[in-house]
């Protein structure tokens, strides 16, 4: 992959670095996103003694399509975020390869880099881009999980709601908070 540069300067030098930082970021969190699916997909949710449902109430008991939509959500997210960290990775190799004598970026490790920041910026934006449909397809898994052990969203008390509550509110709000974060960036 070749990368050229669009500007020069002690700027660059700063901003290669926080890139780098960025996709290592992303790479981080995908990692520990998809130690969570696999740890997911250990559930076998046709085992009957797997549901917290009162086995006397059928009307509250999941079918097997929600088990799996749990698998199919699971290989979306692993998908997603296996795509963006292919793509940081592929980043952050292409920045550390290209070496030029009349370079001007400097990146963490002391080596030059010729730098195209458009893209730099469109491949840190697929990457996010595959991070956050991750975390919404994971959202949907364990939505799905939640019905699998205590019931239908319908019937679910208490307890349940507190489950799924937090979970279909706060990884939206995170998730869009992310995504204004990541657009006000490639504003500046």
């Amino acid at each position: 992959m070749s990368i050229t540069s669009t500007t020069s300067g002690r700027h660059n030098l700063k901003s290669t670095t926080i890139h780098l930082m960025a996709l290592d970021g992303i790479v981080n969190v995908n990692s520990l996103f998809t130690l969570g699916l696999f740890l997911g997909l250990a559930v076998n949710p046709s085992d009957p003694n797997y549901t917290l449902v009162d086995s006397s109430d059928m009307s509250c008991l999941t079918t097997s399509s929600v088990a799996e939509n749990l698998v199919v959500f699971h290989v979306y997210s692993f998908s997603s975020f296996l795509f963006s960290s292919l793509i940081a990775f592929g980043l952050k190799q292409a920045i550390r390869s290209v070496k030029d004598g009349d370079t001007r970026v400097e990146v963490s490790d002391g080596t030059i880099a010729h730098v195209n920041l458009r893209v730099l910026r469109g491949g840190i934006l697929a990457s996010a881009i595959g991070s956050v449909s991750g975390c919404l397809f994971l959202t949907l898994a364990l939505v799905d999980l939640v019905q699998i052990k205590l019931g239908k969203l319908a019937c679910l008390d208490w307890y349940g709601l507190a489950a799924v509550g937090p979970l279909v509110v706060l990884v939206p709000s995170a998730l869009a908070i992310y995504i204004c974060i990541v657009l006000h960036a490639f504003s500046r």
